[in-house]
């Protein structure tokens, strides 16, 4: 689990992090609307990731009582919201195209993100399987996947229900917190990690704790490894199938899209098991690179988004930010283009990735 985490969080800085100057290759880029690139498996698979964990987790709730358990899944996603909110606002000031400092007030700020879905997503997903029978779960999942089809054709532009400002979602996020709270990074208001489309969100941590539950119940096997590609494989087609009617679209975050990207994790949680568990092809110790950000993926995350702001706020004396010159005068005079751009984004990944060693070596894992 700590290498898929891992795993995860390195590709996810890369993807996040391109060098300036340069457009990055395509498959590091997220798909335009419809459709999917590599790039669109990181979000769902930290998701997957939770699920995973979740399965163990739960194990030491059976000998706590119901209050306690409550407080713990309460208090875990109130302080992951905060802390995502708290981000997107970091650091609580804006610097003006001449440089002052201007204000950043909170009716300005983003209130949904990466870890506020994680944050609801774990929270409601959390109370299903602790209050909930399996059938009952799965039962529900396939409401929230279906549901959710519905309500964006019957509540959507009827003309293009999966349209960027037709889609019933974004008009249930304007409607709610207002164009101002929401992302703006498509041109337009829009929320990609918005209020609707975490329902089918939650499936992803669903199917994690259940694929996760399956392995410690089995054990990490040949059956194991034969059982999650069957159904990896029988969840990707039904992904394409459904893919015909309801688009593979990340930003809207499709029934289809759940479906291909835990069918995918199912296959990579397979492949990971063959190669480290039964055939043992760590003699190199390679997993130990990933297992490092495995084990701390929340701080290393937040690292990797805090420390960019940084770049983007601190003003070089040539123009621009600590952030463009260092692609200029650097990464693009060494490699010009998408190669400087991919460098960047892999030295970048590298200094995150040190931080985490240095915290493994102390013994540090934060945890919230």
């Amino acid at each position: 689990m700590d290498v898929f985490r891992g795993l995860t969080i390195c590709f996810m800085i890369v993807v996040n992090t391109p060098g300036s100057g340069a457009t990055p290759f395509a498959p590091l880029l997220h798909a335009h609307w419809h459709g999917f690139t590599p790039t669109d498996l990181v979000f769902p698979s930290f998701l997957f990731a939770v699920g995973n964990a979740m399965s163990f987790a739960m194990k030491k709730h059976s000998s706590v009582g119901t209050a306690a358990v409550l407080t713990k899944i309460g208090k875990r996603t109130a302080l992951i919201f905060l802390l995502g909110y708290l981000m997107y606002w970091f650091p609580f000031f804006r610097l003006s195209e001449s440089g002052d400092v201007t204000g950043f007030p909170i009716s300005e700020t983003r209130i949904w993100g990466v870890l506020q879905r994680i944050a609801i997503c774990y929270g409601i997903a959390s109370l299903l399987v602790y209050f909930l029978s399996f059938r009952t779960v799965i039962l529900l999942s396939v409401v929230f996947l279906v549901g959710y089809w519905l309500i964006l054709l019957g509540w959507g532009d009827p003309a293009d229900p999966y349209s960027l400002a037709g889609n019933a979602g974004s008009q249930l996020d304007r409607f709610l917190f207002g164009d101002a709270h929401l992302y703006h990074g498509e041109g337009v208001a829009f929320e990609p990690e918005g209020l609707l489309s975490t329902l089918p969100a939650i499936v992803n941590v669903v199917i994690g704790y259940y694929a996760g539950q399956f392995v410690q119940h089995k054990g990490k096997n040949y059956e194991s490894v034969a059982k999650l590609l069957l159904v990896g494989s029988a969840l990707i087609f039904a992904a394409l199938c459904w893919n015909m009617v309801f688009p593979i679209n990340k930003k809207l975050w499709t029934s289809s899209f759940v479906l291909l990207t835990t069918g995918l994790d199912l296959a990579i949680m397979a492949a990971l098991i063959y190669i480290i568990e039964i055939r043992q092809w760590n003699n190199a110790n390679w997993t130990r690179f990933f297992v490092i950000p495995g084990k701390n993926p929340l701080f290393i995350y937040l690292l990797s988004e805090l420390l960019v702001i940084a770049f983007y706020m601190i003003p070089v004396a040539s123009g621009g930010n600590v952030f463009s010159w260092i692609n200029r005068n650097f990464y693009q005079k060494l490699a010009p283009g998408p190669v400087g751009s991919l460098l960047f984004a892999l030295s970048f990944m590298l200094l995150c990735w040190l931080v985490g060693w240095v915290l493994d070596r102390r013994k540090i894992y934060v945890r919230v």
